[in-house]
Order: structure tokens, then C-alpha cells, then sequence
């Protein structure tokens, strides 16, 4: 009886230890080619596998790293913009201040020439001290705000009186009791009025008092 016939072959098994002993090489070169943990390794010496493994690697890590920097350049200008806004408001605020000071003085200037000229005094020279000032407002875009027979905007003007008048829109400014301004877009001193109100109750034609 011949015993070779009667051992069984399992195919199955040699092709499963040998695709094994392939993911296990394929790891064992992966875990080693590392030229920064392993200096003595040359890129020559190295298979066309080695080197598809160790440039994969290599695009990782710049993938990664091109991320970072994104994200650090991100940072950088969100913090760049932040800080320009910050100086910017601060600067703003403090040049504001110091115009609304100048608007009292100016102010302060024109009802003395308003006085002087009431009682017949020469103004040439206050005036032309005005003309210098006016043009300085000019100069860093401060204009005065629109006020007399514009309708009340409470972002721009301020009632401080009212009327009763039924032949006006409601809300009509019918007196500008001191000038507001505008710096940049930004109300620096709002427009002191007098605004008109319709009458609670009109009188109709032909009505009799009492």
C-alpha cells in the first residue's frame, strides 16, 4: 500500500502562510525604512518598493504640515485684523473727542460773530477764522449732518422740543438748535431740533368755540 496517497494536501493553507509572509515583509520594510530613525540607510540602496513607501511617507507628512501652516497663516491674519481694528477704534475715538471740543469752540465762535454783528461791529476778522476752521472740518471729512425740513432720524438728530403743526409730516425738524456732524460714517455729535407733531385733535371747518 503506498502511504503517499493518502496525505492530504491543503492548498488553501500554502496560499494563506504565503500571502502572511507577504504582509509581514511588507511591514517589517515600512517600520524600517525611515531615514531619519535609520541614518544608514541610503535612498540608492534602497528597492523601487522601499522607495514607494518611503515617498508616500515623505507626502504625509508634507500634507500634514502644509495643514499647520494654513491653519498658523489663518490665525496670524485673524490676529493682524484684529489688532489694525483695535488701534484703528482707539485712534477714532480719541480723534473724535478732541473734534468735539473743536465743535464747541466753533460754535463758541459763531455766536459771538452772530452777537457782533447784531450791534454793527466788524466781524472780517472772526469770519475769517471760521473760513480757517471750516476748512480744517473739511480737511479729516467732518460735514454737518442735514437737519432743517428733513424728517427725525434718532441716529442722527436730537429732539429736545416739539410743535404741534397739522400741515407738516409728523416728525418734520422745523428748527436746528445746534448743528451736528459726521466723521467717517460715524455720528460724532448728533443735530439738536425741534420737530413737528400732528394736532390729538383737529378742528373742523365751521366748528364753534364753546
Amino acid at each position: 500500500m503506498n502511504n503517499d496517497e493518502n496525505i492530504p494536501v491543503d492548498l488553501n493553507s500554502d496560499e494563506s502562510n504565503e500571502q502572511q509572509t507577504k504582509t509581514d515583509s511588507s511591514k517589517k520594510i515600512k517600520d524600517s525604512i525611515d531615514l531619519e530613525t535609520n541614518p544608514q540607510l541610503k535612498p540608492h540602496e534602497l528597492s523601487i518598493d522601499e522607495l514607494k513607501i518611503l515617498l508616500e511617507k515623505d507626502r504625509h507628512s508634507l500634507a500634514i504640515c502644509e495643514e499647520r501652516l494654513k491653519r498658523s497663516l489663518a490665525d496670524y491674519q485673524n490676529l493682524e485684523r484684529k489688532i489694525k481694528s483695535n488701534i484703528e477704534n482707539g485712534a477714532n475715538i480719541k480723534i473724535d473727542k478732541f473734534m468735539v471740543s473743536f465743535l464747541q469752540i466753533y460754535d463758541d465762535l459763531v455766536r459771538a460773530k452772530n452777537v457782533l454783528v447784531n450791534e454793527k461791529i466788524n466781524v472780517e476778522g472772526l469770519e475769517g477764522i471760521l473760513r480757517n476752521m471750516d476748512s480744517l472740518l473739511e480737511q479729516y471729512d467732518i460735514v454737518p449732518i442735514d437737519a432743517l425740513g428733513e424728517i427725525f432720524n434718532p441716529n442722527l438728530h436730537e429732539a429736545i422740543s416739539v410743535i404741534e403743526d397739522e400741515t407738516l409730516d409728523e416728525d418734520t425738524i422745523t428748527k436746528e438748535i445746534r448743528k451736528g456732524y459726521i466723521s467717517h460714517n460715524r455720528v460724532i455729535r448728533p443735530a439738536i431740533v425741534e420737530i413737528s407733531k400732528k394736532p390729538k385733535f383737529v378742528k373742523l371747518d365751521g366748528e364753534e368755540n364753546g
